[in-house]
């Protein structure tokens, strides 16, 4: 504990000094970093290499290898994002809203730094650099708590980070990871409100439950991804099969991947042959009910199907026979994350845009889409699934707070 009270307190010191910095060298220091992690890249890989041997000497999913896996384009994505970052409008400073009082009080709503903010995620390393991105430019100093299975790659990540800041004369606290794999140590750092004034997770819903359930600083929970995608009768299939299999297979091990498919009963027998087809060219398991079964070959999906965020080559399947009924089972089963519709029914749209309760939406469109870069924001800390603070891929706004300057000329309250 002794250790982790010294990593708050040194960053705590740092945010009042990161919260002086200018745009202009905040933004010259995210250059430096992203330059130093594609001139460093050998020696991430190689670090990254040793959790990879482990992780397939214990037979992590193939799913978790991809997530944790860094190549040059991946650590080129991760210098690429922080560049975003840097080209993004700074957040700090800006009056929000201004207003007087009767009395002649200038009110002034303005946007300031959360302070700390704490992370605590799984094997994904591109976090590491991600989450230093957008804390550093949006004010904050982050202290890090990742997954044990990615330890090498994020001290690596972190070592760079740190020599390039100091480099650039900034304060290497700005970044601070926690080293020890040791599982107290988490449940001790969701503890440590004195110093940390946000903790995030970034995981698994085991590891977002814990932290929600046990920490003691304020939370934002960014949420699993059980997301469907419904085929409306009026569906063009041209467009929908290649963004189902989009959803479904570029990258398995994501949030924002399609888990289910909910289709309408009118569309069925024009759809599914040839959806069936593409995915077992991607090697997909469809678990569907007796309806789909009645077309294509598949394995009959339970109510834990319906509800699963498999992660993997797997889907499920479900019949209805109207836009209502798949707005109903949608808001049953699914996680608040990313929803889509595929149609050319106007009406049919917006009722489903309207009424499905997830952060993100979609018409016609895949749900890979629902993340940080592709949202313009350089990157993300997360996907927010719920409806205080924050909602969505979270970028700079959404890691500040706001104060009132209030100035006056003599005033005083009868």
């Amino acid at each position: 504990m002794e250790a982790l009270v010294e990593l708050g307190k040194r960053a705590a010191s740092a945010k009042y000094e990161l919260q002086k910095l200018s745009a202009t060298v905040k933004n010259k220091a995210l250059h430096a970093v992203a330059e130093a992690l594609e001139k460093e890249s050998n020696f991430i890989i190689q670090e990254n290499q040793k959790d990879i041997k482990r992780g397939e000497e214990k037979g992590m999913h193939p799913g978790l290898l991809d997530r944790l896996r860094l190549d040059d384009d991946r650590i080129a994505g991760m210098a690429e994002g922080l560049m975003q970052v840097a080209e993004l409008m700074d957040p700090i400073g800006e009056v929000m809203e201004t207003f007087q009082r009767p009395n002649g009080l200038q009110m002034e709503k303005r946007r300031v730094p959360m302070g700390v903010i704490g992370i605590i995620y799984e094997s994904r390393p591109n976090v590491t650099a991600d989450a230093f991105g957008l804390c550093f430019k949006s004010g904050n100093a982050v202290i890090l708590k990742g997954g044990s299975d990615a330890i090498c790659s994020n001290m690596a990540i972190t070592e760079v980070i740190r020599k390039a800041l100091k480099k650039e004369g900034i304060t290497e606290n700005a970044i601070q990871l926690i080293e020890s794999t040791d599982r107290a140590v988490t449940q001790e750092f969701m503890r440590l409100k004195e110093y940390v004034d946000l903790l995030i997770p970034r995981g698994g819903a085991g590891l977002i439950r814990s932290v929600v359930e046990n920490s003691t600083i304020p939370v934002i929970e960014t949420g699993t991804g059980n997301c469907h995608i419904y085929v409306d009768e009026n569906a063009d299939l041209e467009k929908a099969i290649p963004i189902i299999i989009n959803a479904k297979t570029q990258r398995i091990g994501v949030c924002n991947a399609c888990e289910s498919l909910v289709i309408h009963e009118e569309i069925k027998e024009k759809l599914l042959p040839a959806l069936a087809k593409a995915l077992k060219e991607h090697h997909v398991e469809i678990r569907g009910d007796e309806k789909v079964a009645q077309i294509i070959d598949c394995v009959l999906a339970t109510e834990e199907d319906y509800s699963t965020e498999y992660l993997d080559y797997i889907i499920s399947m479900k019949i209805v026979s109207s836009v209502d009924e798949a707005i109903a089972h949608i808001n049953k089963y699914n996680t608040k994350h990313s929803e889509a519709i595929i149609t050319e029914n106007e009406e049919n749209a917006e009722k489903f845009l309207n009424e499905v309760d997830a952060a993100c939406v979609y018409l016609n469109a895949s749900t890979r889409f629902t993340d940080g870069f592709e949202f313009g924001f350089g990157a993300e800390i997360g996907i927010s699934t719920q409806k205080l603070h924050a909602r969505g891929p979270m970028g700079l706004k959404e890691l500040t707070s706001y104060k009132y300057v209030i100035r006056g000329n003599g005033q005083t309250r009868s």
